[in-house]
């Protein structure tokens, strides 16, 4: 490669270069049209960490992302799921609790309410030429608007990302989506399987792979769903558990109060050695080893 090459390169931004940002996805959702008067294009984030998912509804300014309503499983133990904060059923209260919050937030909780009976059907509604994914378009008061942000993820059929999404969905807001990248769809047959979603929502899945675990290999089924078998949760009893929270989530969406946090002040830090007393421990530790060097010499004497 010439110097003419490199004296033209031009590196890509930092996000790219780090594999964080796919800035063609990020144009799209956030470019907005000029008549729209900086009204911002509204984004459903959804991220999977090792430990919890976490959804937030977020908008773009030149200077940054700000954002409108933030939802994480971890909160899911205060409705009453302590244990399986990353699986399908965990992302789709995830994403019913920062929809729930957000309506609330803006005043559109009691207009759009969503979807109580969780069936796995994609609900849309057409007014004019446009459509809208509710139950039901407000004469007076439209639906909140927002696109799905998936990151650097592989969208396939069946994605946990799907999951939160669906929550977000029945939980009262517009995003455009269709059932094809739902579980229960059938890409050859182009069918559709709303029970085997539902299935899914509501964790018949991890269900039934507790049972055949605790069947075929118990200490790895008490090993793997050691959090379970502590909160005393059944695999039979998922259904009902996850109907419990969905309830929950809609009678109080609205975020924890904050902990004062108070710095434990009892740790002091050393204070630093002068020169001379760094000197002077170097020098005692050399002594020290000469002695113990003409100790072992006189012992092998």
């Amino acid at each position: 490669k010439s110097k003419a090459y490199f004296s033209r390169y031009q590196v890509k931004f930092r996000r790219r270069r780090e594999g964080r940002t796919d800035y063609r996805q990020r144009k799209r959702l956030c470019a907005q049209a000029k008549n729209k008067y900086q009204s911002p294009k509204y984004r459903l984030v959804v991220r999977f960490t090792n430990q919890q998912v976490i959804c937030q509804i977020a908008y773009s300014l030149i200077d940054g992302d700000r954002i409108l309503a933030q939802a994480t499983s971890k909160e899911l133990t205060r409705y009453g799921l302590p244990c399986g904060h990353k699986n399908y059923a965990a992302a789709y209260c995830t994403g019913l609790l920062v929809a729930r919050r957000l309506l609330q937030k803006v005043g559109l909780d009691d207009v759009y309410e969503g979807n109580e009976e969780v069936d796995g059907e994609v609900v849309s509604t057409e007014v004019g030429k446009k459509t809208y994914f509710v139950d039901e378009v407000d004469e007076d008061k439209r639906p909140f608007r927002a696109l799905l942000d998936v990151g650097c993820a592989a969208t396939t059929t069946g994605c946990r990302i799907f999951g939160a999404l669906k929550g977000a969905a029945d939980g009262g807001l517009d995003i455009p989506h269709s059932e094809k990248r739902f579980p229960g769809y059938d890409r050859e047959a182009k069918e559709y399987d709303a029970d085997m979603h539902r299935e899914r929502i509501f964790g018949v899945h991890v269900g039934e792979y507790m049972e055949y675990l605790e069947e075929e290999d118990n200490t790895k089924y008490q090993q793997q769903f050691a959090a379970y078998i502590e909160n005393d949760i059944e695999a039979d009893g998922m259904e009902d558990l996850l109907e419990e929270v969905h309830s929950k989530i809609r009678e109080d969406p609205s975020p924890a109060e904050k902990s004062d946090f108070s710095p434990d002040k009892s740790y002091k830090k050393k204070a630093k050695k002068t020169l001379e007393e760094r000197k002077a421990a170097v020098l005692a530790k050399k002594e020290a080893k000469k002695a113990e060097l003409e100790a072992d010499e006189s012992d092998d004497e």
